[in-house]
C-alpha cells in the first residue's frame, strides 16, 4: 500500500495504526529492508498464533498476501455491520445507543477512509441522534455528505432549511415539469387523460416517492416542504403543488406514519376527498363527512382553512367537484328541483369556492370562507339546466313526425348573462367550462356550437388554460366527423381557437395537437389555411415549431407525389366499348 493515496489510510494514525507513510518511513532510514518489511507484517499483520504456518502455505499456491489481507477485512466488515444493525435493534434504548456512541467515538476519525466509511455511515444511520459535532463535519465535507444515508441526512436537514430546500428543490421543478408533459403530450384520447391515474397510482411517482423517503417520519420536514409547497404556489399560482400537497400527505398516510397524519390537521378531510376522486364523484355519505369537517373548524383554528383551502385547489379536486356538480343539476332537471333546494349541490359549491379561493386566502392571510353569491344558485346554475332542458326539448321534438311547419331548429343563442357570468364569476366560470366538456363528451355538436363563443373572453382566461384545453381536445376526438364541415371548424377554430393563438403560446400547441390528432378529418382547403394561421412567430417557442413541422411532415406525406398528378389523366381517357354479351 505504499503507493496508495492519502485518502486509503485517512485516521489510522490518530488510532495508533500503522499505515503507508509509517512503512514508507520504515524503508527510507533502514540498512535491510527485507528484514524491516518482515518485521512490519509480524507487527501489523493478523495476530493469530495459528495463522504464521498458513501462510506460506497461501504464498505456495501464488496467493498474494495483499488479497489474502483483503478478503479476511471484507469478511469482517460484513460482520460488522451485522452486529451494528443488530445493536441498534436489543436491550434497552438506551444501553443499545450508548453502545452505538462509543462506537461512533471510536470508528469516526477513520470516516474518510473509503474501506471503513461503510461502518462508520452505518453506525450513524442507526443513531437517532447523532452528535451536532459529527453532524457538522459531515456536512463540510461534501463527500461525506453525499455518503451518508438519508436517516444522518435528516438530522442535518431539520436545521438547516436552505440546505433541504437546494435538496427538494430539483424534485419540485421535476414534478412540475411532468405534469406538464402530460398535459401537452400528443397522445389525444378521451379515455386516457390527465385525470385517468388513480390517487394511489399517482402517489407511486418518482417524486412523491422521494420526497416522503426524504421526510421519514419527520414532522419538521414535512412542515418545511408544506412552506416551500404554499411558497412557491403563491409565487407561480401553478396548482400542480396544490395536488403535491395532497399526494405528500396521502403517502405518508398509506405507509402509516402516525407522527406526521395525527399533527396535520387536513388529514381526515383529504383522505374523505382522496376517496372521492378515485370515484370521481362525490356520494352524499362522503359529502356529509367533508361538511362535517368544514363546520367543526373551530373558532381560532381558522388558519387550517388555508391548508384545507389548497387541498381543495387541487385539479383532481376541482375536476371531481366540477364533475359531481354536472351530475346534481342533470339530476335536479329530472326531479323539477331548484338548486337553491339541494343541499349536496350547495357543499359541492362551498367547496369550489373554498378551493378556488385559495390563492386569495394565503396570498391575504385571511382565513375564512369566500363568501358565496347568491345569484350564481339562483340565476346562473337554473340557466345551465335550462340548457339541458333545451337538449331534451329538442332530442323529443326530432323523434316527433314531422308536420307541414317544418322542424323546430336547435337554439343557437345564449343569453347575454351567460357569458356575463363566464368572465366576472370564477366558480360559474368553472362550472360552465365543465358543462361544456360534458355535451362535447356526449358528442352534442349543436350545444357545443352555441355555447363556444361565451369561451372567448372568461374570468382569468380560464378557457384557455391546460387543464381546460387538454381535456376539450380529448372529448373533440369523439366529434372527429365534425371536422369535415366548414361551419363546425369555422366556429371552433375562427371562432375560439385562433383568437387567442398569437398572445398564449400554450393555446398555439394545443390547436396542434389536436391538428395532427384530426389533420386527415379536416377538409384539405380549410387544413391549408389553418396550417398558414398557425405558422410559428419568431416570439414563438421550440414546441410550437416543433409541433408545427411535425404537422408539416404529416401533410406533405398525405400530397401525391409529383408522377401520381401526372399520370392521373390517363386515367380519365374515355374507355373501349365493349359489346356485352347480350348486345350481339
Amino acid at each position: 500500500p505504499v503507493g496508495r493515496p492519502a485518502a486509503m489510510y485517512a485516521g489510522l494514525q490518530e488510532l495508533g495504526v500503522a499505515n503507508g507513510e509509517d512503512l514508507k518511513e520504515t524503508l527510507t532510514n533502514c540498512t535491510e529492508p527485507l528484514k524491516a518489511i518482515e518485521q512490519f507484517q509480524t507487527e501489523n499483520g493478523v495476530l493469530l498464533p495459528s495463522l504464521q504456518s498458513a501462510l506460506p502455505f497461501l504464498d505456495l499456491h501464488g496467493t498474494p498476501r495483499l488479497e489474502f489481507h483483503q478478503s479476511v477485512f471484507d469478511e469482517l466488515r460484513e460482520k460488522l455491520l451485522e452486529r451494528v444493525s443488530a445493536i441498534a435493534l436489543e436491550g434497552k434504548v438506551e444501553e443499545r445507543y450508548k453502545k452505538l456512541e462509543d462506537l461512533l467515538e471510536k470508528s469516526f476519525s477513520l470516516v474518510k477512509m473509503p474501506s471503513i466509511q461503510p461502518v462508520v455511515m452505518c453506525v450513524m444511520k442507526h443513531l437517532p441522534k447523532v452528535p451536532e459535532k459529527k453532524l457538522k463535519l459531515v456536512m463540510a465535507d461534501k463527500d461525506l455528505y453525499k455518503a451518508c444515508a438519508v436517516e444522518v441526512k435528516r438530522q442535518i436537514w431539520q436545521d438547516n432549511q436552505a440546505l433541504f430546500g437546494d435538496e427538494v428543490s430539483p424534485l419540485l421543478k421535476q414534478y412540475i415539469l411532468e405534469k406538464e408533459n402530460i398535459l401537452f403530450s400528443n397522445d389525444i384520447s378521451v379515455l386516457h387523460n390527465f385525470f385517468s391515474p388513480s390517487p394511489k397510482a399517482r402517489r407511486q411517482g418518482e417524486v412523491v416517492q422521494k420526497l416522503t423517503q426524504m421526510i421519514g417520519k419527520n414532522v419538521k420536514l414535512y412542515d418545511m416542504v408544506l412552506q416551500f409547497l404554499r411558497t412557491l404556489f403563491l409565487r407561480t399560482r401553478n396548482v400542480h403543488y396544490c395536488t403535491l400537497r395532497a399526494e405528500l400527505l396521502m403517502s405518508l398516510h398509506d405507509l402509516e406514519i402516525s407522527e406526521i397524519c395525527t399533527v396535520d390537521p387536513c388529514h381526515k378531510f383529504t383522505w374523505c376527498l382522496d376517496a372521492c376522486i378515485r370515484e370521481k364523484f362525490v356520494d352524499n355519505k362522503r359529502a356529509r363527512e367533508l361538511q362535517g369537517f368544514l363546520d367543526g373548524v373551530k373558532k381560532g383554528q381558522e388558519q387550517v382553512l388555508g391548508d384545507l383551502s389548497m387541498i381543495l385547489c387541487d385539479p383532481f379536486a376541482i375536476n371531481t367537484l366540477a364533475l359531481s356538480t354536472i351530475r346534481h343539476l342533470q339530476d335536479l332537471v329530472g326531479q323539477d328541483t331548484l338548486p337553491r333546494e339541494s343541499p349536496d349541490l350547495l357543499l359541492l359549491l362551498r367547496m369550489l369556492s373554498l378551493g378556488q379561493g385559495a390563492w386569495d386566502m394565503i396570498d391575504s392571510q385571511v382565513f375564512k370562507e369566500p363568501k358565496m353569491e347568491a345569484e350564481l344558485i339562483t340565476k346562473f346554475l337554473p340557466m345551465l339546466m335550462s340548457f339541458v332542458v333545451d337538449d331534451h326539448t329538442f332530442n323529443v321534438d326530432q323523434k316527433l313526425p314531422s308536420e307541414e311547419k317544418g322542424p323546430i331548429p336547435y337554439p343557437s343563442t345564449i343569453p347575454e348573462a351567460f357569458t356575463k357570468f363566464l368572465q366576472e364569476n370564477r366558480i360559474a366560470c368553472e362550472i360552465g367550462l365543465y358543462y361544456i366538456l360534458h355535451i362535447t363528451k356526449q358528442r352534442n355538436k349543436n350545444a357545443f356550437l352555441r355555447l363556444l363563443p361565451a369561451l372567448v373572453e372568461t374570468f382569468s382566461d380560464l378557457a384557455f388554460s391546460d387543464i381546460f384545453l387538454h381535456l376539450l381536445t380529448g372529448n373533440l376526438t369523439l366529434l372527429g366527423d365534425e371536422f369535415a364541415v366548414e361551419e363546425f371548424c369555422t366556429g371552433l377554430f375562427d371562432g375560439f381557437f385562433l383568437t387567442a393563438c398569437s398572445r398564449k403560446e400554450n393555446v398555439h400547441r394545443h390547436v396542434l395537437r389536436l391538428l395532427l390528432h384530426l389533420h386527415h378529418k379536416v377538409a384539405p382547403a380549410k387544413l391549408e389555411s389553418l396550417q398558414k394561421a398557425l405558422e410559428p412567430t419568431k416570439q414563438s417557442g421550440e414546441a410550437v415549431k416543433e409541433l408545427h413541422n411535425q404537422l408539416t411532415e404529416k401533410l406533405e406525406l398525405r400530397k401525391p407525389s409529383p408522377a401520381e398528378v401526372a399520370e392521373t389523366p390517363s386515367m380519365e381517357l374515355p374507355l373501349p366499348t365493349v359489346p356485352t354479351p347480350a348486345s350481339r
